[in-house]
């Protein structure tokens, strides 16, 4: 091969690498081409900060993988796992990444639910107990999530918690009091007392990060959780204001003792 034939193959492969690393930095960095890249290491990744348990509806986990994988009827969606009533559990989104599994809805200040959360589709049909092994399995699946990703033990809700009137999963047959006992999500203080006169349940709701703007089916929702009935009542009951006061009594701040 000739000298010149030698030069132009290097010209042309510094050529590539140089191309290759451009788009290897373009494709990692993601900057904007308006702006003049200048990296700094003060960055991590965005974290969740809530896990939004579903129930999937469907008769068979395979059927409900399918619906998660594909352009279905109602439109793409998808969450970050399955789990199926026997415990086989799927993931179908890098939990780095955002799952279609929230819709709109709220839950206290946060309103963009997919950004900000994992999502779990648990195999139920709606209508039917969910099996223990299936809940031992979502027990060890929040203990890594929540251990690795640092999500709070607390920040575990359902569909319906943040988008009441439009979901009714994971429904009230779904064991939140077990799921509590293996120390995620929260539950009423039995030994709370009674609320005073001047509490009010509604602030307490808003507290826990229920949205108010339909009383009756954030109502509904609060009661398919913590009671276990379905209501349609938009009345708080002595009883709702009993496991609300239990539940936000840990919020407020230590009284002071007198001097």
């Amino acid at each position: 091969m000739s000298a010149g034939a030698v030069a132009c193959r290097s010209r042309w492969a510094r050529g590539l690498l140089a191309l290759l690393l451009v788009a290897l930095v373009s494709g990692c960095a993601h900057h904007n081409p308006l702006a003049q890249w200048a990296r700094s290491p003060n960055h991590d990744t965005r974290r969740p900060v809530l896990v939004v348990l579903h129930y999937t509806a469907g008769e068979t986990a395979e059927g409900s993988l399918r619906t998660l994988q594909t352009a279905n009827s109602n439109g793409p969606v998808s969450a970050h796992y399955l789990l199926g009533k026997d415990g086989t559990l799927y993931q179908l989104v890098d939990e780095r990444k955002r799952a279609w599994h929230a819709g709109g809805g709220r839950w206290g200040a946060i309103t963009d639910i997919n950004s900000a959360s994992i999502g779990i589709e648990i195999d139920n049909d709606g209508r039917s107990p969910y099996p223990e092994v299936q809940i031992e399995r979502l027990i060890v699946l929040l203990d890594d999530l929540t251990t690795r990703l640092g999500i709070p033990r607390s920040q575990i809700i359902g569909h319906q918690d943040l988008a009441p009137g439009r979901k009714i999963d994971p429904g009230p047959l779904f064991p939140w009091r077990r799921l509590y006992q293996a120390g995620f999500g929260i539950w009423p203080d039995p030994a709370a007392g009674e609320p005073p006169a001047a509490f009010d349940g509604w602030l307490a709701l808003a507290a826990l990060g229920y949205p108010l703007e339909d009383p009756a089916a954030t109502l509904r929702a609060f009661r398919h959780r913590f009671r276990g009935i379905d209501s349609d009542s938009a009345v708080l009951e002595e009883e709702d204001r009993r496991i609300l006061h239990a539940l936000t009594r840990p919020l407020l701040p230590a009284a002071v003792p007198a001097p």
